[in-house]
Formats: C-alpha cells, sequence, structure tokens
C-alpha cells in the first residue's frame, strides 16, 4: 500500500492510530498505553510502555511504509536527552521517529477536524481532552475567536480521586466537580454547542448504553449524535453512581474507563461554564485535522 499513511499519536493515557488510503480510513485502533501514569513511578518513560508501543509500530508497518509519529503530552514534558534515547532506538528498529507536538499544535489540529466545513451561525466550543493536558477552541463560522489551555487531564483528576477507578466510587460528583472548578478559572466566553473530541467520547456513550440523538444542527459524517445539555447532566451525574464493572464488562478495553469518569465530570463543568446548549460527543483526534495536511 505505498500510497496509504499512517498516523500515530501518543498521548498520555491512549495512544491512537490511523491508517488512510486514498483518503479514506483503513484501519483505526486505540490502545490504553498509560504513559503519564507510569512515568511518574521512576521519573522516566517506562520500558514496558514503549515495547507496546513498538508493537503498534510493527504492525502498522505490515501496511504503510509511510507512518508519521507524533508525540503529545507527556511527551512534551520529558527531557530532549530522553527523548533523544526513545528515538534513536526507533530509528534504529524502524527508520521512524516521533515528533514531539506542542499543546497549541495538537489543540489546532484537532479542532480543525471537528469545524472544518460546518455550517453553523452561532459560537462552538471544541473541548479537546487527554490524560495530561485539556484545550478549549472557540470557534464561529469557521474561524477561531478564542484559545484556552490548561495543564492537566484524566490522569490528574484520577490520581487525586482514585476510587473513580472503582466499581462504585467513594467518592461524589459534586466533589469532583468542586475540585475541576478550583483548576478553571471563568470561562467569559460562550458557546450553543460543545463538541467533545480528542478521545473516542463515543466509546463510553456506547458501552455504558446510554441514548443519543442524531445531529439535527447540521450534518458532518464524523458528528453524527447530539444530547442536549439536560442529557448530560443526567448521564454524566449517573456515572457515579452506576457499575462501571458492567460498562467495561461491555468493551473490548476494559481498561480505558479508568479515565472515563474523570473525563465525564470534566466535560460536565467545561459545559456548564461556556452555557452550551447541546453536546456533540465524536471520536475526533488530532489526525483529522492532520491528514488533509498529510495526504497530498
Amino acid at each position: 500500500m505505498n500510497n496509504a499513511i499512517a498516523i500515530i499519536e501518543i498521548g498520555s493515557n491512549n495512544t491512537k492510530t490511523h491508517i488512510y488510503q486514498n483518503n479514506e480510513l483503513i484501519m483505526e485502533n486505540n490502545t490504553t498505553i498509560e504513559f503519564k501514569k507510569n512515568y511518574k513511578i521512576n521519573n522516566k518513560i517506562n520500558e514496558k510502555d514503549l515495547e507496546k508501543l513498538y508493537v503498534i509500530i510493527k504492525l502498522v508497518l505490515t501496511y504503510t511504509k509511510n507512518v508519521y509519529i507524533f508525540g503529545c503530552s507527556i511527551f512534551r514534558n520529558i527531557t530532549k536527552k530522553e527523548l533523544n534515547k526513545i528515538n534513536e532506538k526507533i530509528k534504529k528498529d524502524f527508520a521512524l521517529e516521533i515528533k514531539v507536538v506542542s499543546q497549541e499544535e495538537e489543540a489546532k489540529y484537532t479542532a480543525f477536524g471537528c469545524y472544518n466545513n460546518i455550517n453553523y451561525d452561532k459560537n462552538i466550543c471544541i473541548f479537546i481532552g487527554g490524560g495530561g493536558s485539556t484545550e478549549l477552541i472557540f470557534v464561529n463560522k469557521g474561524k477561531i475567536i478564542f484559545q484556552k489551555y490548561y495543564d492537566f487531564g484524566v490522569v490528574d483528576i484520577t490520581n487525586k480521586f482514585p476510587s473513580l477507578k472503582d466499581d462504585i466510587p467513594t467518592c461524589t460528583f459534586d466533589e469532583v466537580y468542586q475540585y475541576i472548578s478550583t483548576l478553571i478559572d471563568d470561562i467569559d466566553i460562550k458557546a450553543d454547542i460543545l463538541i467533545l473530541a480528542g478521545g473516542d467520547h463515543l466509546y463510553w456513550y456506547n458501552n455504558a448504553r446510554y441514548k443519543l440523538l442524531p445531529n439535527k444542527l447540521y450534518q458532518k459524517d464524523n458528528q453524527e449524535y447530539m444530547l442536549t445539555i439536560e442529557m448530560s447532566d443526567k448521564y454524566d451525574k449517573d456515572a457515579l453512581i452506576t457499575s462501571l464493572d458492567r460498562i467495561r464488562n461491555n468493551s473490548d478495553n476494559p481498561l480505558w474507563f479508568d479515565g472515563s469518569r474523570a473525563m465525564k465530570v470534566i466535560t460536565n463543568y467545561i459545559s456548564h461554564q461556556v452555557a452550551a446548549n447541546y453536546i456533540i460527543p465524536t471520536k475526533i483526534n488530532m489526525e483529522d485535522g492532520l491528514k488533509d495536511l498529510l495526504i497530498k
């Protein structure tokens, strides 16, 4: 597949892979690799986590040699010496290397994958959440009008409230919500729609068996569903009192759900800060914006 390209996005908690041929997605994978969590143990990237990454690279190379690897979040914080050592190994074994993208670049590419070709007159806020960072991009009529960047993500919230990973947590929705409010200053600009991006937000709703509505606000293939703010509030609060083990058992990646409750409280807080009326859950990532730049 000489004309296929692959994009591997390494996040703090999940590594996402997309392979495109003639602009069509032919392979998609999301693997939980807890780089940030394990980094904190010895203050360096865990070798076992790297081995998991190498397995993904080997798989991708069976499709194409046109592979782009982007390091986000935790890879922005490691030393240049450590990054060079990792890249020496990847260059030697695979003739590839990790390019670290800034928080601003990651947000820009992801946001573009969301708002490109949307026809909507009111403000849209694009939430880009990950294991170690959070970004908000406000858009009106296809133009970015405001941006906010935060140096925390679901891993940080889950470390603060570890019982969020349990079947039934000992912390309450209100406790987590209040803590998140101390991390995010008041947001003056408002938006009618909050788009959830940066991870597979649909994976949560699908495995939790929560009903979604068809997106009647605008048409875009990768944004087919929506919730009202009332539905979102009900589902997000229910997430902290319902059985997480039941939801995990519905999935093919149970470990993914370790950060899921933290994500629900973060997005709920943001939705009210921006006074959103509608929530659009997506699985749009940085690759969705990057592919248009890389595919000639």
